[in-house]
C-alpha cells in the first residue's frame, strides 16, 4: 500500500522550527528504507510562521508589539535507496534536520512600528546539512534490522539585543561549520498482507566543537576567537502503519527527542558571568492520521499532530513557543514508476513567555501564533 504514504511523508520537510520543538525541522525520517526496489527521491518544503508577541514592562504597562519574530524558510532533501537482493539493502538520505530564522524588529522611538523595545534586535540563524547511508536487513518478510552513520554540519549565529538584556545588550556570536558523526539503529515488524509496520529507531547524538567569535559592542575593540562545544539531540522514532479497510491505511508516529542536551553559553566577559544562549527542553511529539486510495492513480490523507508542552511556560526568546497542534492534508498521484506528492500543514503554535535569565521573568508574552507549511516530493523506482 505504498501509494497511501507518499503524501503525508512530504510534509515532514515543511515542519517549522518552532512547530518541531525548539531547532527540529524534520524529525529525522528514514522512511525511504521501507520503499520497494530501487527507488530515488527529491522533496522541497517551505514553512511561513508567524510568532508575534508584546513587550512585558513597567516602564510600559500596555506593552509595545514585537512585530513576526520568526523568518520564513524553505528546505530541501533527497535520497536513494538501492536492493542488493531480497535480504539487503542500502540508502543514502540528505536532510535539514536543524535550523533557526528567528529576527526581532527593533521599535522605533515612537513606537509607530512594530518592534521590541525589550527584544529589539535580538537575532538566531543556524542551518544544518546531513549525509545519512543506512544498511537494512530482513530475516524475512516480518522481521529486518537497520542501521547506519550519519555525517552532519551546523553553522550559526547569535545576537543579543535590547534592554532585557542589560550589559550583554549587543553581544554576538558567529560559529563556523563543523561537521561532527553520529550513528542510528533500529528494527521493524511486518505483515505485508494487511500493510502493517511498526519500526523503532534510535539515533545519537553528534558532538560538535565550533571555531567561534564573540563580540560586545560596549566593549569596542573586543573580539574572542575560541571555539564552543555543544551536542545536537539523541532521539527515538517509532513509526507505525497498518490497513484497516480496504484501500484505507492508518499511520502515525512518536518522536522523543533530547534537546536538553543541545546548549551554548558565552564566554566570561571581564565582570560579566557566562549565561546560557540556549535553553530547549526535551519534546515528545504524536501524529496520527488516515490514508486513502481513492482509484488506481490518486490517493489522499489526513494527519493530526500534537507536541506536549512543557510545563514551564519560560523559555527562550530565541523560541518563543511552548507545545503544538497541528493538521496535514496530502494528496499523491501515481503514474507507472513515478509518484508525485504534496501536502499543507497548518499548526497552531502554544503560548509562552520570553525570558532572558537575567533575572529568571517574563520580557515578552507571545500568544495565538501560526505557521503555514508547504511540501512536494518526487519519487521514481528504477
Amino acid at each position: 500500500m505504498r501509494f497511501l504514504t507518499g503524501g503525508v511523508s512530504a510534509l515532514a520537510l515543511s515542519a517549522t522550527a518552532a512547530a518541531a520543538g525548539g531547532l527540529d525541522r524534520t524529525g529525522q525520517p528514514i522512511g525511504i528504507i521501507f520503499e520497494e526496489g530501487n527507488y530515488a527521491e527529491f522533496s522541497i518544503g517551505h514553512a511561513n510562521p508567524d510568532v508575534t508577541g508584546t513587550d512585558l514592562t513597567t516602564l510600559n504597562p500596555a506593552g509595545t508589539p514585537s512585530g513576526n519574530i520568526a523568518q520564513s524558510f524553505n528546505q530541501v532533501a533527497a535520497g536513494v535507496k538501492y536492493q542488493f537482493n531480497e535480504q539487503l539493502s542500502f540508502s543514502v538520505i540528505y536532510d535539514q534536520p536543524w535550523g533557526s530564522d528567528v529576527s526581532y524588529p527593533a521599535a522605533d522611538a515612537d513606537f509607530t512600528t512594530p518592534g521590541s523595545v525589550l527584544l529589539g534586535g535580538t537575532e538566531a540563524f543556524a542551518d544544518s546539512d546531513t549525509i545519512t547511508g543506512i544498511l537494512r536487513y530482513a530475516f524475512n518478510e516480518n522481521w529486518s534490522v537497520h542501521g547506519g552513520l550519519r555525517y552532519q554540519q551546523i553553522d550559526g549565529r547569535i545576537r543579543l539585543s535590547g534592554a532585557a538584556y542589560g550589559p550583554f545588550s549587543g553581544y554576538e556570536i558567529n560559529v563556523d561549520r563543523d561537521g561532527g558523526v553520529g550513528w542510528l539503529i533500529g528494527g521493524a515488524y511486518e505483515i505485508p498482507d494487511i500493510a502493517l509496520r511498526v519500526a523503532l529507531t534510535y539515533q545519537s547524538e553528534i558532538d560538535h566543537n565550533f571555531a567561534s567569535t564573540e563580540t560586545l559592542t560596549s566593549a569596542p575593540g573586543f573580539a574572542l576567537q575560541g571555539s564552543k562545544e555543544t551536542t545536537t539531540p539523541q532521539s527515538v522514532n517509532l513509526d507505525f502503519q497498518t490497513g484497516i479497510a480496504q484501500d484505507t491505511l492508518l499511520f502515525g508516529s512518536i518522536r522523543w527527542a533530547d534537546h536538553s542536551v543541545t546548549s551554548l553559553e558565552t564566554t566570561p566577559i571581564g565582570a560579566l558571568p557566562s549565561v546560557e544562549l540556549i535553553d530547549i527542553e526535551d519534546t515528545v511529539t504524536f501524529n496520527l492520521g488516515v490514508g486513502r486510495r481513492f482509484n488506481e492513480n490518486w490517493s489522499g490523507s489526513i494527519s493530526f499532530g500534537y507536541e506536549d508542552p512543557s510545563s514551564d511556560d519560560l523559555v527562550s526568546p530565541l523560541s518563543p513557543t511552548n507545545g503544538f497542534k497541528s493538521v496535514s492534508l496530502g494528496l499523491q498521484y501515481t503514474q507507472g514508476n513515478m509518484k508525485v506528492s504534496g501536502g499543507v500543514r497548518y499548526t497552531d503554535l502554544g503560548d509562552a513567555f520570553a525570558e532572558t535569565g537575567t533575572p529568571d521573568v517574563a520580557r515578552a508574552e507571545f500568544t495565538d501564533n501560526d505557521a503555514v507549511s508547504f511540501g512536494l516530493r518526487v519519487g521514481f523506482y528504477f
